[in-house]
């Protein structure tokens, strides 16, 4: 999710763990760490736009990072003035908390986590909240701030940073619920209308897991369609188009279908190929140059010299 959410929920953590001993300092420790996995990002300018696929929520998001990432904070931490009363278990757990919660939080949203690394490359994406959601941040902030600015006036106040990581906790349980009735709605429309799929999704969009969008595929194309609790859905339907990559670097073109998990189509406008990638961008039906794109975002493979491609990004406006 974004920053501002990881560095709050690691705040709420520190506090929890650490606060009754060193206060505020506990959650600004806890906000520091919980942003740590999302450092990746100062190495992106190093890689290219094919290899930047994989780099960000990679080894800095697995579990094994969080394991060795916490065991050397917390020797850390035994060294430190703030932090060297606490045993180094409970330093242990504070650190591994604040690094663990981020990558699973980072899984909740369509983007998902190569959490298994190195062991494996899979993306661990649950697909029920947006990358940014405020009914998810909102808690952890007021529960945190009430704590922080109370607790030294009357010791209960510190029970509201408990509260609010409760309720965000509860409300990650509920997206998870929400969208399997969500799906099993978007299935029997489907159904209805006499389309036969291998495999679909629900994605949501925008905040408050209210707007979902669905999708289904099959061996030739994709159906997309935006969720409607009262009325019939309309989906849409657009070629895949495979073939179109089959001129293009094999070892390019199956990391971008690793990337997109197999929800993806391929366009070509003037000697380039368009890959549009469902599984991560979901900003509605946009009008190209000469077709119908599913969404705004996409990767532009561009050839070169040497028989050679360069991976670019391109983004249609709306109209």
């Amino acid at each position: 999710m974004d920053s501002i959410t990881q560095a709050a929920l690691g705040a709420a953590i520190g506090q929890a763990i650490l606060g009754k001993k060193i206060g505020a300092k506990g959650a600004i420790l806890g906000a520091i760490i919980a942003t740590i996995p999302d450092l990746d990002i100062i190495f992106l300018p190093f890689f290219n736009a094919a290899e930047k696929i994989s780099i960000h929520r990679g080894y800095s998001h697995s579990i094994l990072f969080s394991i060795v990432g916490a065991l050397l904070l917390a020797y850390f931490f035994t060294k430190l003035k703030w932090t060297k009363q606490f045993s180094f278990a409970r330093l242990f757990l504070f650190n591994w908390l604040a690094l663990f919660t981020h990558m699973l939080l980072d899984a909740f949203t369509a983007y998902g986590t190569q959490l298994f690394l190195p062991f494996s490359d899979y993306r661990v994406s649950f697909d029920s909240v947006n990358i940014v959601d405020p009914v998810y941040t909102l808690p952890l902030m007021i529960g945190l701030g009430i704590t922080i600015f109370y607790q030294k006036k009357k010791s209960t106040w510190s029970s509201a940073n408990a509260i609010g990581l409760w309720v965000s906790t509860l409300y990650l349980v509920f997206t998870l619920a929400h969208k399997q009735f969500i799906s099993s709605d978007i299935e029997k429309q489907l159904q209805a209308q006499h389309i036969q799929y291998d495999a679909m999704k629900s994605i949501p969009v925008g905040v408050a897991n209210m707007n979902w969008y669905g999708l289904a595929r099959t061996s030739d194309s994709l159906y997309l369609g935006k969720y409607s609790r009262n009325g019939t859905m309309e989906f849409y339907s657009f070629p895949i188009n495979n073939q179109l990559l089959n001129g293009v670097d094999a070892n390019l073109a199956e990391q971008l279908k690793w990337f997109a998990q197999d929800y993806y189509t391929v366009a070509q406008e003037n000697g380039s190929i368009r890959f549009y990638n469902l599984q991560c961008d979901m900003q509605g039906i946009r009008q190209a140059e000469n077709y119908t794109a599913p969404t705004a975002f996409y990767f532009e493979i561009v050839p070169t010299e040497n028989q050679k491609f360069k991976l670019v990004t391109g983004m249609h406006p709306k109209e």
